[in-house]
């Protein structure tokens, strides 16, 4: 009858908030762990500071064997740093390109500028982004360390188009697809110079 399939499934409702309750009561949770944990490996994650240091040090014993072991503890230290490793093709070439005397400072940061400028020269041709906007943009996005994906900022660097999707994708696809390389690119040079 009807009132025996109620009774019925409200047993089966009983046995399953008890069996529920039992077997949360079983598992510990780890988030406290895995957020100390966490913590702990940003404490002693390399910078490019130690880097650096690193560059003057091979800079300094170029020519002798211990040049190499110094090479590969540079590459090392930024396999073993999560904000390091998209950067680490940067790292590289400088140590590659780093004259034998100067300033390493000095010439990580005419590098870095230049690097930044030529890959965001590409960006802008490649999507025909408003160079003197983006530019503004940009610096905005570095200084405060995240890229504004809401507002009128983003629009006023796009190029003239339709917003009602007018062949080509239109206006949201353009604006996402600007958005996912300015994203990569504040994420590759951010915390650089």
């Amino acid at each position: 009858t009807e009132r025996q399939v109620q009774d019925f499934t409200s047993a089966y409702l009983d046995l399953y908030a008890d069996f529920r309750r039992v077997a949360r009561a079983d598992k510990e949770s780890i988030i406290e762990d895995v957020v100390f944990e966490i913590e702990l490996v940003k404490q002693v994650e390399i910078n490019v500071d130690y880097i650096l240091m690193l560059v003057q040090k091979w800079r300094e014993s170029h020519g002798d064997g211990e040049d190499r072991e110094i090479r590969a503890q540079i590459t090392r230290a930024i396999d073993s740093s999560p904000t390091l490793r998209n950067k680490k093709d940067l790292i590289e070439e400088f140590v590659d390109r780093v004259t034998t005397d100067g300033d390493v400072d000095d010439e990580w940061q005419r590098y870095i500028a230049a690097k930044k400028a030529a890959e965001l020269a590409q960006i802008i041709d490649d999507e025909k982004l408003k160079p003197a906007e983006t530019q503004d943009f940009v610096e905005r996005a570095l200084r405060d360390g995240a890229i504004p994906t809401t507002g009128t900022a983003v629009t006023r660097i796009l190029p003239p188009m339709s917003r009602f999707g007018g062949g080509g994708g239109g206006h949201a696809e353009k604006k996402r697809v600007v958005l996912d390389k300015l994203s990569r690119y504040l994420d590759r040079f951010l915390g650089l110079a």
